[in-house]
């Protein structure tokens, strides 16, 4: 019998295998994760992410839950707005990822209001009801299964709590899209081997982004998983999305 099989930027692989792939990118380029951020996106990510978080309503005392939260720039932001009262969780399945946004949340002294975990966005540790927000920024592309991802983060919200998403979704403006496609192809992988030495996890950047769900599908994926009210709202024509449910 033929293994199921999904997606691994425009290649194919056993289900089994994509986790362990995608972990090997991201340790690769770890160390320079922030730098290629920046340069990839000329510093616009920063905005966005700072636009996304406040679109959260965040409120002192809430508990959040930061999925795929890498080196922290997501739990940075959320920190201050929770409180004393509050808590962030900052999680990541990548070892060296979450060691980076760890040490960076000491560095910024949000220890206090801040905890790390490493955790599998398909099998969250929490009981039900747990958070009062869940995010996951340009994360969700990565995740082998994004259904069951979503169904476990509408489990752990509580009733009234909300789920955002945060990704590279499909260009809506016709004289973008090829400017972008060339910029996707040949500028990232170029900008990969040049400053991270590693042009084949640039590459697969680009790849999974057009493999993953546009927006009407994934406001579908949400609804499906129980999540209410969903909506996108599009930046930069679409070049970015952010996707917000209710788990009402």
């Amino acid at each position: 019998m033929d293994k199921p099989t999904t997606h691994f930027g425009y290649r194919d692989v056993p289900v089994t295998e994509k986790q362990s792939l995608v972990g090997e990118v991201f340790t690769s380029v770890a160390s320079r994760y922030d730098v290629m951020n920046d340069l990839m996106s000329l510093g616009l990510h920063r905005l966005w992410k700072r636009h996304f978080v406040a679109t959260a309503n965040v409120r002192k005392g809430d508990r959040v839950l930061d999925l795929a939260g890498g080196t922290g720039d997501i739990s940075g932001l959320m920190a201050p707005l929770v409180g004393d009262t509050g808590l962030v969780v900052l999680s990541d399945i990548n070892a060296q990822m979450l060691v980076r946004g760890r040490d960076r949340m000491l560095d910024e002294g949000h220890s206090a209001r801040i905890a790390c975990a490493r955790i599998n966005a398909e099998a969250l540790p929490f009981p039900d009801n747990s958070f009062d927000v869940i995010t996951i920024a340009f994360g969700l592309r990565n995740v082998t299964d994004q259904p069951r991802a979503l169904a476990e983060m509408k489990r752990v919200l509580r009733p009234g709590g909300r789920a955002l998403v945060l990704e590279f979704s499909e260009v809506r403006q016709p004289l973008l899209k090829p400017l972008y496609d060339v910029y996707s192809f040949a500028v990232l992988p170029a900008l990969g081997r040049l400053v991270a030495k590693d042009e084949a996890s640039y590459r697969y950047l680009a790849e999974s982004i057009r493999k993953h769900p546009n927006q009407e599908t994934l406001a579908g994926l949400m609804t499906a998983a129980g999540l209410e009210r969903v909506s996108v709202s599009n930046l930069l024509g679409g070049i970015v999305a952010i996707h917000s449910g209710y788990a009402l």
